[in-house]
């Protein structure tokens, strides 16, 4: 059949791969110049650093399928993520672990110690919390909710975390040992060349053919047997509903001779603090050796129409309209919708290549029959 994907993202790629190797006819567009989609991945003329131009994007995954299928068109590096916050005039490791708590307390707590005070802090009054601010206060109590989250909170996502629900801070665990490692998972680790260079290897097919700076129109669709449309999901619609909602970032980026601050992300948790981190990208591939630095700082605001869409809100506002859309779209055949902008979730790296596998598959078993979403957004 003649396939056509929106998008040559991790979702379009992996999709468009497997199914041109079982025959398909693969076309791919992209409005951007380039592959990969937000991991894009791209050499610093001046300096050489490899920079994630969209912010950092860390591999990491229990998935031991994802993880031999990623390792296979790129040799995966070890790396590991040591976030580092500032607040309060000093640097603090994130996540909270022993070395967090008893540097902030100035205390020499041993990890049973550690928990029973953390257990006193915490405001025991609230039973099932109710938002971020109530599961913070609950989870670690007033002073580190007030140092490394409220301020942190409140940047990124422009509103109270009182509006924000409990299941944000769940993702986020408190250690009681000194393991600064940022995620638990199994398999962690960054490509050696780069996302850009993974994808197009991905994309590198007989049967795949790729456009990019090429608008999709819906129009398009009849000219194939199969759609999957990576894009904004109200953006294929023509935002006809209204708009999700999304946050999106800034970038301020410098440059700087040696090393600016020794790590790979430092967090500023202060609201007084206008960007959310700076971020120095050659400690993105510690196996490499570079004298320049490249730095960005992340300024999180509401996106706008022209804006590239970051974090969907998913609010409740925002999940009515979902609903809306997922009507609309469950109505139209011949289109799966697939990805973080095509289900409006955020999706990890992993997750994303999980579902387009899955959802490969699935296209595989029952052909055009394949309904709107392989995975439901609501």
């Amino acid at each position: 059949m003649n396939i056509l994907l929106v998008g040559a993202g991790l979702s379009g790629a992996v999709i468009g791969r497997k199914l041109a190797e079982a025959g398909h006819s693969i076309t791919i567009l992209d409005i951007r110049a380039h592959v990969a989609g937000n991991c894009h991945t791209e050499r610093d003329a001046q300096t050489g650093v490899m920079v994630h131009i969209y912010g950092p994007h860390i591999f990491h995954t229990d998935d031991a399928e994802v993880w031999d299928y990623v390792n296979s068109f790129e040799t995966f590096m070890p790396y590991k993520n040591r976030v580092k916050t500032t607040s309060g005039g000093q640097v603090y490791s994130l996540p909270i672990n022993l070395h967090t708590i008893n540097q902030f307390y100035n205390r020499t707590m041993r990890p049973d110690e550690a928990r029973a005070f953390i257990e006193t802090q915490a405001d025991t009054s609230i039973a099932e919390p109710q938002n971020f601010e109530e599961q913070a206060m609950r989870f670690v109590g007033g002073d580190l909710y007030e140092a490394f989250f409220k301020g942190y909170t409140i940047k990124q996502w422009g509103v109270s975390p009182t509006e924000l629900p409990a299941a944000i801070l769940k993702r986020l665990p408190v250690r009681f040992n000194y393991d600064d490692n940022y995620f638990f998972h199994r398999f962690q680790g960054m490509p050696e060349n780069g996302y850009t260079e993974m994808v197009a290897r991905i994309l590198d097919h007989p049967g795949i053919r790729v456009h990019l700076n090429t608008r999709f129109t819906r129009d398009m669709t009849g000219n194939y047997d199969h759609v999957f449309y990576s894009g904004p999901l109200d953006g294929y619609f023509d935002y006809e509903l209204g708009r999700l909602g999304y946050r999106t970032l800034d970038f301020e980026r410098f440059t700087y001779e040696g090393d600016y601050q020794g790590c790979a992300v430092m967090n500023y948790g202060e609201e007084a603090v206008p960007f959310t981190r700076i971020t120095e990208h050659k400690h993105f591939s510690p196996w490499e050796s570079h004298e320049g630095s490249v730095c960005y700082r992340e300024f999180s605001r509401a996106c706008e129409p022209e804006d590239i869409p970051y974090y969907p809100i998913r609010q409740v506002k925002e999940k009515a309209l979902l609903a809306e859309y997922v009507a609309l779209a469950e109505k139209t055949s011949g289109v799966t919708f697939v990805g973080r902008l095509g289900t409006y979730r955020y999706l990890d790296m992993d997750v994303t290549i999980r579902e387009a596998l899955d959802t490969a598959e699935a296209f595989l078993a029952k052909g055009t029959d394949l309904p709107a979403f392989a995975t439901s957004p609501l």
